[in-house]
């Protein structure tokens, strides 16, 4: 069984950014030939580290560090209002935790998805080769949450379950529910589990606050971000804004 220190990682060339326009970007990849445990991918969620499909990275970018590891502890989580209010306007729809398998109808909410909000993505065009390779393969402990209004499929998180709590990894839903604010309604479902669960955390991936894609992942409070290399709460967070602020304080 190989352990965090002895597992090797790599690092792309310079590559142009997804998330911030003219900007470059460099990729830390875990050694993808490893057997990937739920214990090791623990302990790289713990480092900041995200999966995709069978890949384990996070950004290394020499000159940026836009691209901030988010994760909620969710015994202290407190829904704001509008929060509240997305729970009771989605109190209808059912959530259930499947195994992940290809399922022609997700698959088919996902194309419809991606095309009508990520056009301009790297997930565009489509396909189910590459829907399999993003969402479909992962570990054992990879989850569909499939959620259901009148017997219809209206969205679909994929998650991971980690040895101390959820890892949120996409989720995708019909275009024509945009106003039940199912992004938002999928990890609170998702927060809900994990204290079902009495698991510490969930997961969020990264914020980016100059990506209006990526901007809505401090929203849930409170939250920790991981920033040189240790989780901060938002108390810590607020401290170390001010100290740089007023340095001779």
């Amino acid at each position: 069984m190989t352990k965090l220190l002895e597992l090797n990682f790599y690092a792309t060339p310079e590559h142009e950014c997804s998330y911030l326009p003219n900007t470059q970007a460099t990729t830390l990849f875990a050694d993808p030939k490893v057997i990937m445990t739920t214990e090791l991918y623990t302990e790289l969620s713990q480092l900041g580290f995200r999966r995709s499909g069978h890949h384990y990275y996070r950004p290394h970018c020499m000159q940026c560090r836009a691209c901030t590891p988010i994760r909620v502890p969710v015994s202290k989580f407190k829904a704001s209002r509008n929060q509240k209010r997305v729970q009771k306007k989605n109190s209808h729809i059912e959530g259930n935790l499947i195994q992940a398998d290809f399922h022609e109808d997700h698959y088919l909410l996902y194309e419809k998805y991606i095309q009508d909000r990520h056009s301009d993505g790297d997930m565009y065009p489509p396909s189910r080769e590459q829907y399999r390779s993003f969402l479909v393969d992962g570990l054992h402990c990879t989850h569909f949450i499939e959620f259901t209004c009148d017997d219809q499929v209206c969205a679909v998180s994929v998650c991971d379950l980690l040895e101390d709590g959820l890892s949120a990894i996409y989720t995708f839903f019909d275009p024509d529910f945009a106003s039940l604010s199912l992004g938002t309604y999928a990890i609170l479902w998702q927060i809900h589990e994990a204290q079902r669960r009495n698991l510490p955390y969930l997961y969020l991936g990264y914020f980016i606050k100059d990506c209006q894609k990526m901007s809505y992942k401090n929203q849930f409070h409170p939250f920790e971000a991981r920033i040189n290399d240790q989780w901060m709460t938002e108390n810590h967070l607020f401290d170390l804004a001010q100290q740089q602020t007023n340095p001779a304080q």
